[in-house]
């Protein structure tokens, strides 16, 4: 294409309500044009890198064995009031009634639908396994939608599903997806990590999220540099310290202090590691009932952890209100001594093997130190693992300590096993004869948000970096002059239609434009490979190549540069 038939609308500038650096690039470089709240239309730039990124998907789910369709984006409330699950998603379901006031949704996610067409489809077991998959609108009514397409309501995503007569089969088709995303995520030149996930709303049993390495992620990442492994820190495990609780050393005693309301004051205050304090998290059960968390003072609460611990479930974080009325004392000076016996005390490994420690002492003002369980309080009544890990703590797969990164989560696979197809009685006729349910998996990428991640990961002072699979051109023919001079206009029509008979997408800038404007508007647009054709070089017979991740300027022969470039595309 020539940038002479091009809609180009590049901005100096980006909208002061954009945060992330995707966005404002996304928006300066015209890929995306705000519409509302949460809403973008994907303008002819953007498209392309849309439709590169969902070829390269469509390809790898083709070679798993998938087949695409299309499902309606609008869906009927009864297939979701089978399932349960029309009371309980949430406002991020957007809930529409037609013209005979019968409910409806805009789709957020295609459970239901797909195991419908299942249940109605496929009786025998010589019918599995299947795996369908489609590329398709979402809607999802973010309570504050932000960050572009990175967080946006309406969102394109790839959600695939597949039926299996037993376990054995969903595992084999949850590792050839497994292996797709990895390779979708490989094609598209992303640094990633396929970590092991909470099942979260979707449920199921098995998950794991691809997660591009950025520093703008929302979430946050336990790997260890040694291994392959990693996880989200909801679910990375946090292990009991080797060292045994040591036998008291000190004995309890009241410390004054006065203004001192968090662990990090404390510590300093009295002059110690911030790793000798203990705090204490007031929380309310789901039936009321008053659960408290004792965490090291330097760690944070999991909540995913904590509400799979026996007995917790649901909870929330009490008011402070309530933690007023029910300890007579204002948060900051809470602790586990004296404390009532009608309340549960969930202690984390780590803090069930400390002794001397400082805690609050229930009463405004003050702590107590030389704390010891045992001692000067009850053992606690549940110890668990209900921390995040933190830099240095030991692998799961004991081959070294953990590193933390952020990420951002742009794929995510489920063994959903029976969950659906049993609330939505979807069975099929076994090789015995007998009916047993469907053994479900679901798969789903974000290719909308594959474009804002991959920005979030390559970018500098001037723009995007794309990689060759998804810019929207591979290739920038920049021709300086091509309007005045009629050898510079000869020699980049001869190496733009080299590159288009040869495969290449490449784009022909051939405005009348000063050379900076054009090589700045390559360069924000990302397009990973830069030839720009002048007066002065083809005087020299020469052309000027350069790679828009960091490469130096390199001149190459004119009658040579179509080659070049393809050898550059293939390296």
């Amino acid at each position: 294409m020539r940038t002479s038939q091009l809609f180009l609308n590049t901005l100096k500038e980006a909208p002061s309500e954009a945060e992330l650096i995707s966005h404002k690039l996304m928006v300066r470089a015209g890929l995306i044009k705000k519409l509302g709240s949460g809403l973008y239309t994907w303008m002819p730039l953007g498209l392309r890198v849309l439709r590169k990124i969902e070829t390269i998907v469509r390809d790898e789910m083709n070679k798993a064995g998938a087949q695409e369709m299309l499902m309606p984006t609008i869906q009927p409330a009864e297939l979701w009031q089978e399932s349960g699950r029309w009371a309980v998603f949430g406002p991020q379901m957007l809930k529409i009634k037609d013209r005979h006031d019968r409910d409806f949704c805009y789709g957020p996610t295609h459970e239901e639908v797909i195991t419908d067409i299942a249940r109605s489809e496929l009786r025998s077991y010589k019918q599995l396994p299947q795996n369908w998959y489609q590329i398709q609108a979402k809607f999802r009514d973010e309570i504050r939608p932000r960050f572009g397409v990175m967080r946006a309501r309406e969102f394109v995503m790839k959600d695939s599903y597949s039926f299996d007569a037993d376990f054995a089969g969903l595992e084999v088709a949850y590792g050839k997806m497994y292996t797709a995303y990895s390779n979708v995520c490989t094609r598209l030149g992303l640094k990633f990590r396929a970590v092991a996930a909470d099942t979260g709303a979707i449920g199921g049993s098995g998950s794991h999220e691809f997660q591009v390495l950025a520093d703008a992620g929302e979430d946050l990442l336990a790997y260890n540099p040694d291994s392959d492994y990693a996880a989200n820190v909801e679910l990375a495990p946090a292990f009991a310290p080797e060292t045994p609780r040591a036998a008291p050393a000190e004995q309890m005693r009241d410390v004054d202090t006065p203004k001192q309301t968090t662990c990090e004051a404390v510590a300093q205050l009295l002059g110690i590691g911030i790793d000798r304090t203990v705090k204490l998290i007031a929380l309310v059960g789901g039936e009321g009932q008053f659960i408290v968390a004792l965490l090291r003072g330097d760690h944070s609460l999991n909540e995913v952890k904590l509400g799979k611990v026996a007995g917790v479930g649901e909870f929330r974080f009490a008011t402070e209100e309530e933690i007023r009325a029910r300890f007579n004392c204002p948060p900051g000076f809470l602790g586990p001594v004296g404390i009532a016996s009608d309340i549960t005390v969930i202690a984390d490994l780590t803090v069930n093997a400390m002794s001397d420690f400082v805690v609050g002492a229930n009463k405004p003002k003050f702590h107590l130190a030389g704390v010891n369980f045992g001692r000067d309080l009850p053992e606690p009544t549940v110890v668990a693992d209900i921390r995040n890990v933190v830099v240095g703590d030991k692998a799961p797969d004991g081959k070294g300590t953990l590193d933390i990164c952020r990420g951002i989560e742009v794929g995510h696979i489920f063994q959903l096993r029976t969950k659906y197809s049993a609330a939505l009685n979807a069975t099929y006729v076994a090789e015995d004869g007998s009916q047993k349910h469907f053994e479900m998996g679901c798969y789903g990428i974000g290719v909308s948000r594959i474009v804002a991640a991959a920005i979030e990961q390559n970018h500098d002072e001037r723009g995007i970096i794309f990689s060759a699979a998804m810019a929207p051109f591979e290739v920038a023919v920049v021709a300086v002059g091509y309007h005045r001079s009629e050898a510079v206009k000869a020699a980049a029509d001869a190496l733009y239609n080299a590159l288009i008979a040869a495969g290449v997408d490449a784009l022909l800038d051939d405005r009348n434009e000063r050379p900076g404007s054009m090589f700045a508007d390559m360069e924000l647009l990302g397009i990973p490979h830069r030839v720009t054709i002048g007066d002065k070089g083809l005087a020299e017979g020469a052309v000027e190549y350069v790679a828009r991740a960091g490469g130096e300027m390199q001149k190459v022969g004119v009658a040579d540069a179509a080659a070049f470039v393809r050898q550059r595309l293939a390296a």
